[in-house]
């Protein structure tokens, strides 16, 4: 098949010696280089839930994931929710209004163009690859063909990571990403003991407060767990 035929070639080209070393970074610097863009990122999500960060190819990579993680919207949501690829080659005008909060950030920290491709193995889902660029316009055709072959090549070496990994642990490349997210989760359980609710509204109730404040959910989350902050019923916005 010609997808295959490209993606060998597309892992080749990464690590000419062997193709099983090539890692999820590497996948998402090649798919800056293919696909033209400014920067890549991909997100594990589980239950339509954004929960890590495997890789960010630069600080507004970076940027884009968080917000996604802190809205609870974006790209990478959708194309994960969804099942299909999602473009949006210009934030500031687009044909389709939605994210709101995230398209505003993302605009304010130089983002124009964002794309989300599910990264999946069959009915299998784990998240999603994002692309970003900074100036508007679409993908072409063969781009967006490749973004397909990088989140494919993404799906089986999440695979081949996690099946390295021991019973009731994490890939070492999922660790970081991970780790980066446990401080969220602290705080909601913080959250859920304090306002006597359950963890998923805690998130919530944590995410609202983290957008009217225009902060990201983790700085929020920060607060909370070195007890800088202690949330009640009156300090946060209705859920």
């Amino acid at each position: 098949m010609l997808n295959e035929e490209r993606r060998q070639h597309l892992l080749a080209t990464i690590s000419p010696l062997d193709e099983s070393t090539v890692g999820l970074l590497e996948l998402c610097t090649a798919g800056v280089e293919l696909t033209e863009v400014s920067g890549a990122g991909i997100m594990l999500m589980t239950g339509g839930e954004p929960q890590a960060t495997l890789c960010a190819t630069n600080s507004l990579s970076e940027l884009i994931e968080e917000l996604q993680f802190t809205y609870g919207e974006g790209p990478c949501v959708d194309a994960h929710q969804q099942r299909v690829p999602i473009v949006e080659p210009d934030l500031v005008a687009p044909e389709t209004s939605r994210w709101a909060a995230f398209s505003r950030e993302a605009v304010v920290g130089g983002v124009r163009a964002v794309f989300g491709f599910p990264i999946h193995v069959g009915p299998v889902h784990f998240g999603a690859l994002n692309l970003y660029r900074e100036t508007a316009g679409p993908l072409t055709e063969t781009q967006h063909a490749d973004a397909v072959i990088v989140a494919d090549s993404s799906a089986r070496t999440i695979i081949a990571t996690q099946a390295e990994a021991g019973p009731g642990a994490l890939g070492a490349e999922f660790e970081v990403g991970t780790a980066l997210r446990h401080v969220v989760h602290q705080a909601s359980g913080m959250v859920a003991v304090q306002l006597g609710v359950d963890v998923t509204d805690a998130l919530v109730r944590m995410r609202a407060l983290a957008f009217s404040q225009h902060r990201l959910v983790v700085d929020v989350a920060n607060d909370i767990v070195t007890r800088r902050v202690r949330l009640t019923d009156d300090d946060l916005p209705d859920s």
